[in-house]
């Protein structure tokens, strides 16, 4: 097994970048790539634990991106020589995260929800604080029963606490990736919420532009939309990659090295890194 696309404690995950290689080598993975939101920061230290443990690791990042209605995240995977325009883009992206996290804040104490920013990062601890984590918390505020009761009531996009982060466009994003030498991936495609005749205009978008390959596999989606999505990926000439977008126990429906229907990420998708 492999997986293409997790989190560490870097970004939201709930697991350092050296626990979570020590979990994908416990697991049975033979490679791995670490794809935190807007950072880099967990992979100096996950590379040299994947050396150690002698698994394949594929640096990445998941970059958000301005779209609408739904959200758009690109991956950017095997990144092999990581420039200033990347790093730069990251840190841009993480203070925006950073204010959009208080502004979510501010809206909850202003509807009198006892909530601390202070609380919010002694939980998220020396990690990047993400929605998760607000979620978490307001679980144990009791104002909700669960963390996806959060998300669908409060936090997802739409909802009353929604506050927007500043994004990059894709040109940019595209461009940033591919001069650290990685390859640019659509992530679960799914998450757009575009109908199917709309995303296939958006192939043809991101085919001219340069996207390298497609999520195709991935959790969140039906095992019949993530065919269709493979075959479709392919029939434009895209690469296909497979991720479980492991989060560890602040997101437990996903399991390391498995997508969509449970299924296992097979070595064979390793093919879509091939140079």
């Amino acid at each position: 097994m492999i997986d293409l696309h997790t989190h560490s404690t870097a970004s939201d995950g709930a697991l350092s970048p050296s626990a979570l290689v020590e979990k994908a080598v416990s697991s049975g993975l033979t490679a791995l790539a670490l794809t935190d939101h807007d950072s880099l920061d967990g992979l100096v230290e996950a590379g040299g634990a994947a050396s150690r443990a002698g698994i394949r690791f594929v640096p990445g990042i998941e970059i958000e991106i301005a779209f609408e209605p739904g959200e758009f995240h690109l991956l950017g995977l095997d990144l092999v020589d990581i420039k200033d325009p990347l790093r730069a883009a990251a840190t841009r992206l993480a203070a925006s995260r950073e204010d959009r996290n208080r502004a979510v804040v501010d809206l909850l104490r202003a509807d009198d929800v006892d909530i601390d920013y202070g609380e919010l990062r002694a939980l998220a601890g020396t990690g990047m604080i993400g929605r998760p984590h607000i979620a978490e918390l307001l679980v144990s505020k009791r104002v909700v029963r669960t963390k996806q009761a959060a998300f669908d009531k409060y936090l997802a996009k739409g909802r009353p606490y929604y506050v927007r982060k500043a994004c990059i466009e894709l040109p940019e994003a595209i461009r940033v990736v591919r001069d650290s030498g990685g390859l640019a991936f659509v992530a679960h495609p799914m998450s757009l919420f575009a109908s199917w005749k709309r995303l296939r205009s958006l192939f043809e978008e991101w085919k001219e532009l340069g996207i390298d390959g497609i999520e195709a596999w991935h959790p969140t989606a039906r095992l019949v939309d993530c065919t269709r999505l493979d075959a479709m990926a392919r029939e434009f000439g895209f690469r296909v990659s497979a991720g479980s977008d492991y989060h560890g126990a602040v997101r437990p429906d996903r399991r390391l090295g498995h997508t969509a229907g449970n299924r296992p990420i097979g070595e064979e998708f390793l093919a879509c890194l091939d140079r």
